[in-house]
């Protein structure tokens, strides 16, 4: 059993534990923002802030750059998000779901290569490019940079993108030694998925109700 938890937990006998219980909190926090979001409800945005506000100094501390903008980026468009979910269509109905048009789609490639480059420049002028781990990073933080814009837009795709994102994070945060981070995304992953079927269901739902109209 000892060896398990060894296994699992052992990195941690080098870290503070004041920044233990940051991370888990952070988690915690990061729980709840997805499974709002998985719920349609705008309390994603607030306990997003907080869980990323948190990680940002965490993997400022922890030299992970590509994690640390990931999380910067998700603190900005949380502010972003927050205002189109709330801001109304007409004079009773605030932005719906919906699937992602030509145009946006168009844009999400543009967001996808410029945070390749952005990332890539980054971490060649910190000189941060030590093993594989940073070229796997720069990858899953172009997934999650468009992943988050969608979000913050309601648009259907975007759990696509965490779902991919999150399984590529489950062994990469494991790796790195942050296991109670890995279990999240483990975690993300399975809510993103049900996620994508209950927003699924709500956008079907919304527009049968639109043609019977």
């Amino acid at each position: 059993m000892s060896h398990i938890f060894e296994f699992f937990f052992g990195q941690y006998d080098d870290y503070t534990a004041t920044d233990i219980v940051l991370e888990i909190t952070a988690v915690i926090f990061g729980f709840l923002s997805v499974w709002f979001s998985k719920q349609n409800k705008i309390w994603v945005f607030p306990t997003g802030m907080i869980s990323t506000a948190i990680f940002v100094y965490l993997l400022v501390k922890w030299e992970l750059l590509g994690d640390m903008m990931i999380n910067a980026y998700y603190f900005i468009m949380s502010i972003y998000g927050w205002y189109i979910w709330t801001r109304k269509v007409d004079d009773s109905h605030v932005t719906p779901i919906s699937r992602m048009t030509l145009k946006e789609k168009q844009i999400s490639i543009c967001i996808f290569i410029a945070t390749l480059f952005f990332v890539y420049a980054v971490y060649q002028i910190c000189d941060k490019w030590t093993s594989w781990v940073a070229y796997v990073d720069t990858i899953t933080t172009a997934v999650f940079f468009v992943g988050m814009w969608l979000m913050a837009r309601r648009k259907l795709e975007n759990w696509l993108f965490w779902i991919i994102g999150d399984m590529i994070s489950v062994p990469l945060y494991f790796y790195k030694g942050f296991t109670f981070t890995s279990f999240q995304y483990l975690g993300f992953t399975f809510i993103a998925i049900f996620g994508y079927l209950a927003w699924k269901k709500n956008l079907n739902k919304s527009q049968t109700l639109t043609q019977t109209v």
